[in-house]
């Protein structure tokens, strides 16, 4: 049953389309994106009638699938363009993965809860969605694999890591939530060179910590 996508969930996803839209997100490219990918099989069973709300809802290892309101807000101001090579720090339920990379992004996304990041390629595998998975510590980013043009935290750091700036193109910009457990800004960061950031801050959002150490 959760493996279908039906002409009911197109249309539940188009509604949901319109009311981002209503929103505020401008972005024709990421509301086409959202409405391409079938939120609703990377939800547990028993939310399956909830998927097409605009609303957060509890996964595996005590995380949250996040608002579409809010992936498509994070998704937005990465200003992705096809072929850039983007770090999502935090997996999650794939469910920004997928929209990173229905917008023609080469995604490479960490995950520190074992348990989701197992879960995540379950789920994507069969969606043909095919991101590079690794599972570590978000926290320290992936330097190996460093620079990236653009970098998406999903999860609240009380102060943005060194590490990831280090890990930025020039030219590259990075979003994260950034505060502490009563609610975060959303800040974008755009390395203009190699010592000079310009950070701008866009509205009050709630999200999980940003945790260092992996989870088995």
């Amino acid at each position: 049953m959760r493996q279908t996508d039906g002409y009911r969930h197109k249309g539940l996803r188009k509604k949901l389309v319109d009311s981002i839209r209503d929103k505020g997100i401008d972005s024709e490219e990421v509301l086409e994106a959202i409405g391409r990918v079938p939120r609703h099989l990377f939800m547990d069973s028993s939310f399956i009638n909830f998927s097409y709300t605009d609303k957060a809802f509890p996964i595996a290892a005590g995380q949250t699938i996040s608002q579409p309101y809010t992936v498509a807000f994070q998704t937005e101001l990465l200003e992705i363009k096809k072929h850039l090579k983007v770090l999502e720090v935090g997996t999650g339920s794939g469910y920004q993965t997928a929209v990173l990379l229905e917008l023609g992004a080469r995604v490479y996304t960490i995950e520190r809860q074992r348990q989701l990041f197992l879960d995540a390629q379950k789920t994507l595998g069969p969606l043909n969605y095919k991101p590079v998975f690794f599972y570590g510590d978000g926290y320290e980013g992936l330097p190996s694999y460093m620079p990236f043009d653009r970098i998406l935290v999903t999860a609240a750091a009380s102060e943005i890591p060194q590490s990831l700036l280090n890990q930025l193109a020039i030219g590259g910009i990075l979003v994260i939530p950034e505060g502490g457990k009563r609610g975060q800004k959303m800040i974008r960061v755009i390395r203009e060179a190699e010592d000079q950031f310009q950070r701008t801050e866009h509205g009050y959002f709630s999200f999980v910590p940003l945790l260092r150490g992996k989870n088995q």
